[in-house]
């Protein structure tokens, strides 16, 4: 089931190869991410997923890290706010989770962590309970607070935490910007269907080259 479909010497060709295929579905569209407007959401980048001797780790999770780091770093020079989701649940709001996985991530884990290789020293750590990252936390109430209007989604699992939240941040009026290769899970053929329903009706895919140019393209000016 597991699969190491991006690795450091193929997720550039594996994410254009990627973007070619949900070409034939994605709208053509003038949504664009003013950066004043805009935030980043890094979705549980937690050892539980990112530790090899997890029964839990993704294989192409490692390779999105490096990534996601620079971004981070870029975003927040420029001043956007950066929110890192935590998974966690306990046996009163885990609900489905309880009956659909294994164990729960519980608080008490040391791999529930957000990996130490992400600097959370400028951006906002959110503990969620189920995919959406939205569903009981105040992450609408933070992002109408700073007059966030574009989200910039990354993290694991594409196809579930991260495809959630997309859609769930869709249906409040946000912008979603969704990374191709700055998400990560099992299989090439669950990201790949993420990517073609969302930018079916849901989110632009990007690059994560692509928002970096875009902020240093601003910090220029």
């Amino acid at each position: 089931m597991k699969e190491l479909y991006f690795s450091p010497s193929t997720i550039d060709a594996k994410a254009q190869e990627m973007l070619r295929k949900a070409g034939t579905s994605q709208r053509s569209h003038s949504l664009q991410y003013p950066l004043e407007s805009s935030a980043l959401l890094v979705l549980d980048m937690q050892g539980y997923f990112l530790d090899p001797s997890s029964h839990a780790f993704i294989p192409s999770g490692r390779t999105i890290i490096p990534r996601l780091g620079e971004l981070v770093k870029a975003c927040s020079k420029r001043g956007m706010p950066v929110i890192f989701t935590r998974h966690l649940n306990s046996a009163q709001d885990a609900g489905q989770m309880a009956t659909w996985w294994r164990e729960l991530i519980t608080v008490e884990l040391p791999s529930s962590r957000v990996i130490p290789e992400l600097d959370l020293s400028t951006g906002i750590v959110l503990e969620k309970s189920q995919y959406d990252a939205f569903y009981n936390t105040p992450l609408e109430g933070i992002l109408r607070s700073k007059g966030v209007r574009q989200v910039i989604i990354g993290g694991v699992m594409t196809h579930l935490c991260c495809e959630t939240t997309a859609r769930s941040a869709f249906m409040r009026g946000f912008e979603v910007f969704f990374l191709v290769d700055g998400s990560a899970t099992y299989h090439e053929g669950y990201h790949m269907a993420s990517l073609l329903n969302l930018s079916h009706g849901f989110a632009c895919l990007k690059l994560v080259k692509e928002i970096m140019g875009d902020l240093e393209r601003e910090n220029a000016d």
